[in-house]
């Protein structure tokens, strides 16, 4: 907009139809949105209707790699990730097109990455207890400063104080960054469960899970959501919520044996709820607390 150019805003990216026709009415060249928005393109939207776009970018959860390939099978061009909150006006990295010009090359994006960072962003990986920065590679807290990073929560000093020290914002995120300044984000260090004394990452059952499911199903669409509740003997438990009523939790669990995901990881046969639909903010993004309060009131 800051740039002049022409802008479209679709009320409902749900609408996955009102999307495919505006794109095309107006020969867009650029869309934001979100990996869930991008399954209801790919299944509801005609090649031709996108194809006078040049860059898609993705954000607000992660991107799964089935659905880029998918979207990139049929419309042939490649979503690329970025990364923000909030709190930073909303973007601290972001994968751009590689760039070539005379034999020489510069590589700007990377599979699984969220980019570099923005000019002028620093981004620093830190231990989440102690605060001593992690070498590259090894995963952390992240950290992030720059100009966008915001001044403080209006009228609320305390909370300020928590996530803002040294101009530092502490984003509440597991990541990585590679020795090229690739930033990888995990999972939001409360989407942890601590079983037997051992960090569980939500994210990663997650994942394990949906390529158990593909190698099973040979399909790429599962809606899910991995939470945990109180557990007596291990402090939490995982808790799988899902879409598909006539999916079979045994022989979900006996392919995820297969995928090299501790034990300890793996969620029990009876904690496989499922539900009509998983509930979901206005974004399209999971509802993570309504999920966990879901799964606690089964």
């Amino acid at each position: 907009m800051l740039a002049r150019a022409g802008v479209t805003f679709v009320p409902n990216p749900l609408d996955a139809r009102l999307v495919a026709e505006t794109i095309k009415a107006n020969r867009s060249t650029l869309l934001f949105a979100t990996p869930t928005f991008l399954t209801h393109y790919t299944r509801r939207a005609e090649p031709d209707e996108l194809r006078s776009l040049r860059f898609i970018f993705t954000g607000a959860e992660k991107l799964r790699q089935s659905i880029a390939d998918d979207f990139e099978k049929k419309f042939g061009i490649r979503p690329m990730e970025g990364y923000g909150t909030t709190e930073l006006s909303p973007v601290a990295a972001v994968c751009v097109p590689d760039f070539e010009q005379g034999g020489a090359r510069q590589e700007n994006q990377r599979p699984g990455s969220v980019g570099r960072a923005l000019p002028g962003v620093a981004l620093r990986i830190v231990h989440p207890e102690s605060g001593a920065l992690q070498a590259p590679g090894e995963q952390g807290l992240l950290l992030v400063r720059g100009p966008n990073v915001t001044p403080g929560y209006r009228g609320e000093p305390e909370r300020t104080a928590q996530v803002l020290r040294e101009g530092w914002y502490t984003t509440g995120d597991i990541a990585s960054l590679d020795k090229d300044g690739f930033l990888t984000i995990t999972d939001r260090l409360a989407r942890f469960s601590k079983l037997g004394g051992e960090m569980v990452p939500h994210g990663r059952v997650e994942e394990a899970l949906q390529q158990a499911h593909e190698r099973r199903a040979g399909a790429s669409e599962l809606e899910l959501a991995v939470v945990s509740v109180p557990d007596a003997a291990k402090g939490e438990r995982l808790v799988v919520l899902h879409a598909h009523a006539k999916l079979d939790a045994h022989e979900w669990l006996a392919e995820l044996a297969n995928s090299g995901l501790p034990n300890l990881f793996r969620p029990r046969e009876a904690d496989f709820l499922a539900l009509e639909a998983l509930p979901r903010l206005p974004t399209g993004k999971l509802d993570l607390a309504a999920a966990r309060a879901r799964a606690l009131q089964r």
